[in-house]
């Protein structure tokens, strides 16, 4: 990655879509409600300037109803990453509401998504609330593995450790 990103929003990686729409459905019939974070065309392969959503950020603490979803705005996240806001309609209708574009402000782009949920239920509109294309991509999102421990590992490590009574990676929690 260079000193400085480019600003074009090339489009959302379509494993984060199918996330959005599957968490929609499960929060359903209450509002899901998240933060969209893009990452460089380039670490994902595609060989064009620009940046690809490719995750949602779930803010501690929202509140979800079944007419609205909000959080702390002292909570939004702040970083050069951060690209807009996903929220659910249950009732299905793919327009930003009054409220809605109170929000809209911070961010390039909003999704909209509506029960029932499917790949054709959701819209993306502009921080002026305007509708706006969202090409759908085909990349692989790069794995932080930040959590990635297998079940295996844990047990070795609780092994170890009761083997041994010198630390290790779970004495934290004594």
């Amino acid at each position: 990655m260079g000193l400085f990103r480019s600003n074009e929003l090339l489009g959302i990686a379509g494993e984060t879509l199918d996330f959005i729409l599957n968490a929609s459905e499960e929060t359903h019939p209450n509002e899901y409600m998240g933060f969209l974070r893009a990452d460089d065309a380039s670490t994902l392969g595609l060989d064009r300037d620009g940046q690809v959503i490719t995750d949602v950020l779930v803010i501690p603490g929202t509140e979800s109803g079944p007419t609205s979803a909000s959080v702390q705005s002292i909570m939004q996240p702040n970083n050069v990453q951060s690209v807009g806001s996903v929220h659910s309609h249950p009732n299905g209708v793919l327009r930003p509401s009054d409220a809605d574009l109170q929000t809209f402000g911070r961010g390039e782009v909003h999704i909209i998504v509506g029960a029932p949920y499917g790949w054709n239920d959701w819209q993306a509109f502009d921080s002026q609330g305007q509708k706006t294309t969202l090409d759908v991509l085909d990349v692989e999102p790069v794995d932080d593995q930040f959590f990635d421990i297998t079940q295996e590992e844990i047990d070795q490590e609780l092994a170890d450790e009761s083997e041994s009574d010198d630390g290790g990676f779970f004495s934290w929690l004594r």
